[in-house]
């Protein structure tokens, strides 16, 4: 008999009868995928899922559990994160590109949890032998610390259900399958059939698993995009690959907030989380050059310290270019018009390139005015003070707003030994002994009051 199907959009998960061109929940272009029909129970049975007793409900006034039960990994970066630690019974998908670190990081935080619980490390990727020279090189050991290479959902599944580890590790779901399933490892309907399985396993046992998924050519979780909605968390591991920092932040966190951010350093031992990310990412900053301004922006409830350069110089064709790293293009754009219409600078003529050290993404208004700063620095090839950060918003008329949390950031301005900060006006700003704030009120007195001629 002729196995039925059925078509789903990749971004949305709706299913549709037909295949279409445009999904007609979302309105996605060309993301309607076929797939086998969703596996009755007597093919469950055959796929090696175990079978769970069926469960009643309970009035909401009877469970037990005022707060989540948290353990800590090991890593304060990654605890950080994951809002305080990871949550017993959870799934948490980590994703990011290949040879980032998402393996040595799952490896490390097992020299931690093996203190205490049990780990299984299922990798479909490596060898045991391959596993055991990473452990060893990452000195990994412990007799808590189980390591499997298969690919085969159902015994795995059953290996959890007789070993009855506190944590999994899943290494990748890409390489997962259930052979009750025709399509091949690795295609939509694998992925999200494994990790629907590695759900109800997590929710049912009180199993923490962590799954790494690899990401595709535009940055997202490769797989349907319900997948992210399937999980509890999903953690993003980014960096350059030519570089030794890594940044871990949280884009889906249903036990904590998905601002934060962790930071880690790629050695020849492994990750080393970096607990004062300002001073790396300010590490190297050149002194007395124009077009480069620091400021200081919140990730969750951290200030960290950004350096924000920016290159301001003749067209040479007729339609000038337009270039942003790390801050968004939009608003660079709308930065530049209003720095010609409100601080008198002609940059519509010039090509503009705006950069973020580091690999951060600055995505809150409060980067507004050091972006201006370094624009007009660049455009008047006027240095900006070594020792000053700018902090504000700015608006369509030139005018400086104030910005949330503006005494924690100049705290850490005054900490890293920063003598100058320039903010927005302000009927009660704070006084810091040793840290002059310069008040002003457009970013026309903004220019005047820093740029200054270099040499």
């Amino acid at each position: 008999m002729k196995q039925k199907t059925m078509f789903y959009c990749t971004e949305c998960g709706n299913e549709t009868p037909k295949w279409a061109g445009k999904c007609p929940a979302c309105g996605a272009w060309n993301t309607i995928v076929e797939q086998p029909a969703r596996i009755g129970g007597k093919e469950q049975r055959k796929s090696g899922h175990p079978l769970q007793p069926l469960r009643r409900p309970h009035p909401v006034t009877e469970l037990q559990g005022s707060e989540e039960l948290r353990f800590p990994t090991g890593m304060g970066e990654l605890d950080r994160v994951l809002g305080g630690g990871a949550v017993q019974g959870s799934l948490v998908l980590v994703g990011g590109a290949p040879g980032i670190g998402k393996s040595t990081l799952m490896l490390q935080i097992c020299s931690k949890l093996c203190e205490t619980s049990k780990v299984l490390y299922v990798s479909g990727e490596e060898s045991e032998h391959q596993l055991k020279l990473r452990a060893q090189r990452l000195k990994v050991e412990s007799d808590c610390l189980y390591v499997l290479s298969e690919t085969n959902l159902g015994e795995i599944l059953e290996l959890v259900a007789e070993e009855k580890p506190d944590v999994l590790i899943v290494d990748s779901i890409q390489t997962l399958y259930n052979d009750a399933l025709e399509s091949p490892a690795g295609s939509v309907s694998q992925v999200k059939d494994c990790t629907m399985s590695l759900m109800q396993m997590a929710k049912g046992q009180g199993v923490t698993v962590f799954v790494i998924g690899h990401v595709n050519k535009e940055g997202a979780i490769a797989g349907p995009k319900v997948l992210e909605h399937m999980v509890d968390c999903v953690l993003y591991f980014e960096g350059d690959q030519h570089t030794t920092y890594r940044i871990l932040r949280a884009a889906k966190n249903r036990f904590g907030a998905t601002n934060e951010i962790g930071v880690f350093e790629m050695r020849d031992v492994g990750l080393a989380e970096v607990e004062n990310p300002s001073e790396m990412l300010l590490s190297g900053r050149p002194e007395d050059a124009p077009g480069t301004c620091v400021t200081c922006v919140m990730e969750g409830v951290r200030p960290v310290l950004a350096e924000i350069q920016a290159l301001v110089g003749t067209a040479s064709a007729g339609n000038p270019r337009r270039t942003s790293n790390g801050f968004d293009y939009n608003r660079a754009s709308m930065l530049l018009a209003v720095l010609e219409k409100r601080g008198g600078l002609k940059v519509s003529a010039c090509d503009a390139y705006l950069n973020i050290i580091g690999g951060l993404w600055l995505d809150e208004p409060a980067a507004d005015l050091a972006a201006v700063v370094a624009l007009a620095s660049s455009y008047l090839d006027r240095s900006v003070p070594h020792d000053l950060v700018a902090i504000g918003e700015v608006g369509l008329t030139g005018e400086l707003r104030m910005v949330s949390q503006l005494e924690q950031r100049i705290s850490e301005v005054r900490r890293l030994g920063f003598k100058r900060c320039l903010v927005p006006v302000h009927r009660t700003l704070p006084e810091f002994p040793g840290l002059q704030l310069i008040p002003v009120r457009n970013i026309g007195e903004a220019i005047r009051a820093v740029l200054r001629p270099s040499g």
